[in-house]
C-alpha cells in the first residue's frame, strides 16, 4: 500500500515538474525567424546569391546598459515576452557572390489580437529596401500585408523614424506620409510602425553604429 502511495506521489511531482517546465518554455523569450529563409531571402533581396545567419541578443551585446539605450531611442519601455533582454534576434547577412550587400532582420511586436512579425531588408547604409509582415492576427491583415502598403517604407531610414513617436503615434516628415490601408486597424498599424522603428534601432546598435557604446557586433 505504501509503495503504491509513493508511486502516485512521484508521478504527481513529475507531472507538476513537466507542466511548470512546459510553461517556462512557452512563456520564455520569443525570437523571430523567416519561415522559409531560402525562399524569403531571394524574394526580399532579389539580387542575393546567398546569406549567412547571425544570432544575437541585447543581453549578449550590451546587457542592461544597451537595453536602457534602446528604450530611450525608441521612446518607450520594452515589455512582454517579445521584448525581454534575452530575446534572440536572427540577422540574415546577405551576399551577392562574395560581396556583402545588406541585411534582413525581423522583430516580434504585440498587436491588437496577437503577435505581429515585421521584417525589413536593408542596404549597407541602413536604408529599407523591402518591408514584409510575415505574421499578423487580424481581420485586416490582408490590407496591412499587401505589397502596396509595404512599398511605402522603401527608402526610409532610422533618421526618418526618429520623427515618429511610438507612444502617441504622431509623426512628421516621410513617416507621416505612410497611409494606413485599413483605418479600422489603427492599433495594428501603429504596432507595425513601432516594430519598424524598433527593428531599425536594434540593427543600428547591432550592426551599423560603430561608435555604439555597446560595441555592436562588428566594426
Amino acid at each position: 500500500m505504501k509503495e503504491g502511495i509513493c508511486r502516485i506521489v512521484r508521478l504527481t511531482i513529475l507531472t507538476v515538474f513537466v507542466v511548470v517546465w512546459g510553461y517556462g518554455t512557452v512563456w520564455g523569450a520569443v525570437g523571430c525567424d523567416l519561415n522559409d529563409p531560402d525562399r524569403d531571402v531571394a524574394r526580399l533581396f532579389p539580387e542575393s546569391t546567398g546569406y549567412k545567419t547571425i544570432y544575437t541578443s541585447i543581453l549578449k551585446v550590451g546587457g542592461e546598459k544597451l537595453m536602457a539605450k534602446v528604450e530611450a531611442r525608441l521612446g518607450d519601455k520594452f515589455r512582454g515576452i517579445y521584448e525581454t533582454i534575452d530575446v534572440p534576434y536572427t540577422i540574415y547577412e546577405i551576399y551577392n557572390n562574395k560581396k556583402k550587400i545588406g541585411y534582413i532582420h525581423g522583430v516580434n511586436q504585440k498587436g491588437q489580437f496577437g503577435g505581429i512579425q515585421v521584417f525589413v531588408s536593408l542596404d549597407l547604409e541602413g536604408r529599407i529596401k523591402a518591408f514584409y509582415i510575415q505574421k499578423m492576427t487580424s481581420q485586416y491583415a490582408k490590407a496591412l500585408r499587401d505589397a502596396k502598403f509595404g512599398r511605402q517604407f522603401i527608402g526610409l531610414t532610422l533618421k526618418d523614424f526618429d520623427h515618429y513617436d511610438v507612444v502617441s503615434g504622431k509623426a512628421s516628415g516621410k513617416v507621416e506620409g505612410i497611409k494606413n490601408p485599413a483605418p479600422e486597424a489603427a492599433t495594428d498599424f501603429k504596432a507595425a510602425l513601432r516594430a519598424t522603428k524598433k527593428n531599425l534601432i536594434l540593427m543600428d546598435e547591432f550592426i551599423y553604429s560603430s561608435k555604439s557604446s555597446s560595441g555592436g557586433l562588428q566594426k
